[in-house]
């Protein structure tokens, strides 16, 4: 077991009004012996602002095991260290658990520090479903990718939640209009907690036309939320429109196949459609 007093602070700071930053956050990073930061520099104003004078370190995701072994080393001399992002939570879409995982095995406790994190933010306010989701982070850059992961997404009932950065937001909701339907209820949450906090729920084609035409909804921190598909009833396919889709599906890709098959058997395309992505 590792030294008694050894203590790794993962704590939540403030995604964008400094007031959110919780008392107990403040005093754990006043009296840590070491707190390691994403970008020191971006964490000044944070410690200026809370008369925190503790010791920084650059460590980020992309750290290097040497690094990573520095803050062990320091933890197994009995040091408490605090982990702190550039915003919100530690750990939330990043795999900064590595260390976490690391001081466990060698068996130093980890104490989370709860506070400000932008996707339970935007879930709590947007107004969609929240009984069941799904944090999907962010998704794949290049287009290709990114439609894959989304089309694999499309026959999911739970309240979908993504991170996006500000120049890709157009052409992801756009993505998502193919993907799930132009129809399907989404809400584009953006400046969580700062000056210019933005909630806008629409039809994806709506939310995703009223995004282009106003280039200020593309800037600052993003969050999109997507309504999960409608319950799938595949018992109500019969078995002829079964085999129009099945015929169709050898040729087309299944949302041609699924609005061919709509026309052909009077069943509804997005039943048709769920039940094609439920046979890969």
């Amino acid at each position: 077991m590792g030294p008694d007093q050894a203590l790794l602070y993962i704590v939540a700071t403030p995604i964008g009004n400094l007031a959110d930053m919780v008392p107990r956050a403040v005093e754990v990073l006043q009296c840590a012996d070491l707190v390691a930061a994403e970008d020191t520099r971006h964490s000044q104003r944070l410690f200026s602002h809370f008369n925190i004078d503790t010791p920084l370190m650059a460590y980020h995701d992309h750290s290097d095991d040497k690094r990573t072994e520095q803050i062990l080393q320091r933890l197994e001399q009995g040091q408490k260290i605090a982990l702190i992002s550039d915003a919100g939570t530690p750990l939330i879409s990043d795999p900064g658990y590595r260390l976490v995982r690391e001081a466990r095995s060698r068996g130093i406790r980890v104490v989370p520090i709860p506070g400000p994190c932008a996707f339970v933010a935007a879930l709590s306010a947007a107004g969609l479903p929240s009984d069941r989701f799904s944090f999907e982070g962010f998704l794949p850059a290049k287009a290709g990718a990114r439609e894959k992961a989304l089309r694999e997404l499309a026959a999911d009932t739970r309240t979908m939640v993504f991170y996006e950065a500000p120049h890709r937001v157009a052409d992801t909701l756009d993505a998502m209009v193919e993907a799930f339907g132009g129809e399907r209820e989404a809400v584009i949450a953006r400046e969580i907690s700062k000056a210019f906090e933005t909630f806008h729920l629409a039809p994806l084609a709506e939310l995703a036309a009223w995004v282009r035409a106003d280039s200020n909804q593309q800037r600052g921190e993003i969050v999109l939320l997507v309504r999960g598909a409608e319950h799938r009833q595949d018992s109500e396919l019969d078995s002829e429109a079964e085999r129009v889709m099945k015929l169709l599906l050898a040729e087309l890709p299944p949302k041609r196949a699924a609005a061919l098959a709509a026309e052909i058997t009077g069943v509804n395309k997005k039943t048709l459609y769920n039940w094609s992505l439920e046979q890969k």
